[in-house]
């Protein structure tokens, strides 16, 4: 009788693993797991011993056959057997064959068994039992060890084993973020939710850590999202280790991350965590062909001081992490009264300054660089600023990191080299003297496919002297193809 194929003793078995509810990763249950003791039938014993077998125990729901190696070779079924011996005179004329006899009996309308080795997970079995037909999920299937036979399984148990991973499966998909494992927005949401409970109860606080990568879009723009990815787990490890044990550390989506604070005494102990994931960051993180050092800015905020509402108390924690920024980034804030709730992401920054490039709203600043022996000023730097009609002047470190995040700093940029040549020109038609001109660019700008031929238009058009231009380049512009950096 053939057999179905199955995992070759001799292969080392594949580990699958599954999510169960707290996050954590656990292996999946192979086929072993889903045994029912039942001894073999040999198959030289006689029919009617396995018909008052099957009469007797109502339990078997399939006995298997095994040769005198004891390797299975047949799976007796108890409905098709029963019927079968129910028909007239059948006990009789059958009852004392072989049960080998029976299987070569056309009348008796026998399968090939499903078997399969010990060390086979239970979605290769299922495949298994689909693609031979469906009925097997009613005998079941022969589980061997090297070949030989070890015990039976039931189809319908192992639906009940499948049925419960994919729902822990949809669990971990609907609270854990995929690619750090870590909590999402949802699940954080629920144990703030209970944590704010707990604390109007015991009289504690909760404190929430609000953590951004600082230029994290400038990494993904220069090395690929698979580097941001990698530096994204590390610093998943180092919000871990410099969080407590009892924290939750959630990612919010993107380089947001929150780290949850439950039963504190002192708000000080907020301030310890997030110093030691500032100190922490101080270490590069190493990535093929590159080491990066990469800063981090925290804003933080208590229940009940700062606020009684999940939302509320969120946002003041975004809120201070944003004066973390605007202070320089590598920084933390705690919120305080008075700490602007205004947000670049939330109040659609990102339409406001392309609309201002359009409308014009935007100005050159001109800082002179003075020589100190002559006291002569032999240059100047050009700085753009950004004339709001509604929030007045707004500074650069409010709209130049939405700029880079946005990609709107490559438009930018070049309109601040379009005012920049026009105010040489201008100045040299006023018969000014000569002065160099400092111009910063951007490494996604300079990565432009067109950078250099638009340079050269606007040299042309507005007539200037290439050498009182000087244009400033970060140290991240050579974070990318270094040869084709070099070249341009």
């Amino acid at each position: 009788m053939l057999l179905h194929p199955a995992p070759s003793a001799s292969d080392p078995p594949q580990r699958q693993f599954v999510f169960i509810n707290d996050g954590r990763l656990q292996e999946a249950p192979t086929v072993r797991q889903l045994l029912r003791p039942s001894d073999p039938v040999r198959g030289t014993d006689r029919c009617s011993t396995i018909l008052d077998r099957f009469l007797a125990d109502g339990g078997i729901y399939a006995l298997p056959v095994v040769d005198f190696e004891g390797k299975p070779i047949a799976l007796l079924d108890r409905k098709r057997y029963i019927e079968f011996f129910s028909k007239p005179y059948s006990r009789e004329i059958f009852g004392r064959r072989r049960v080998v006899d029976l299987l070569d009996y056309a009348e008796y309308e026998s399968e090939h068994p499903i078997v399969v080795e010990e060390t086979c997970g239970v979605e290769d079995v299922a495949r298994i039992i689909i693609d031979a037909g469906m009925q097997h999920m009613v005998t079941g299937f022969i589980v061997t060890c090297q070949g030989h036979y070890l015990g039976v399984a039931n189809g319908h148990d192992l639906l009940d084993v499948i049925t419960q991973r994919k729902q822990a499966e949809l669990h971990y998909l609907a609270h854990y973020d995929s690619l750090t494992g870590l909590p999402n927005r949802m699940l954080l949401g629920d144990r703030l939710q209970q944590a704010c409970r707990d604390a109007e109860r015991k009289g504690s606080m909760v404190a929430l850590l609000f953590i951004d990568v600082d230029r994290f879009k400038q990494i993904n723009d220069t090395l690929g999202h698979s580097a941001g990815d990698a530096v994204l787990r590390k610093l998943v490890e180092r919000l871990q280790a410099s969080a407590r044990r009892a924290d939750t550390v959630a990612r919010l989506g993107g380089d947001e991350f929150v780290i949850l604070m439950d039963n504190i005494d002192d708000p000080v102990a907020a301030d310890m965590v997030a110093q030691r994931l500032v100190d922490s960051m101080r270490e590069a993180i190493e990535l093929p062909g590159h080491s990066l050092v990469v800063t981090v800015s925290i804003g933080s905020a208590l229940y009940p001081g700062d606020d009684t509402e999940i939302s509320p108390l969120l946002a003041k924690a975004d809120a201070a992490m944003y004066a973390a920024k605007a202070s320089g980034r590598n920084a933390f804030r705690r919120y305080a009264p008075g700490t602007s709730m205004y947000n670049p992401a939330s109040m659609a920054l990102e339409n406001e300054l392309r609309q201002a490039i359009e409308n014009d709203e935007l100005m050159l600043c001109f800082q002179p660089q003075v020589n100190l022996a002559s006291m002569q000023i032999c240059g100047v730097e050009a700085l753009v600023r950004w004339r709001h009609p509604v929030r007045g002047l707004v500074p650069p470190s409010q709209f130049i990191p939405v700029a880079e995040e946005c990609g709107l700093i490559v438009p930018l940029g070049k309109w601040v080299l379009c005012r920049a040549f026009q105010q040489c020109r201008t100045w040299k038609e006023q018969g000014m003297p000569p002065l160099r001109m400092s111009i910063n660019i951007s490494a996604l700008q300079f990565r432009q496919p067109d950078f250099l031929d638009f340079l050269k238009e606007q040299i042309n058009a507005y007539r200037v002297d290439p050498r009182l231009i000087e244009l400033e380049l970060t140290e991240s512009v050579l974070m990318h193809n270094v040869d084709e950096v070099l070249k341009t």
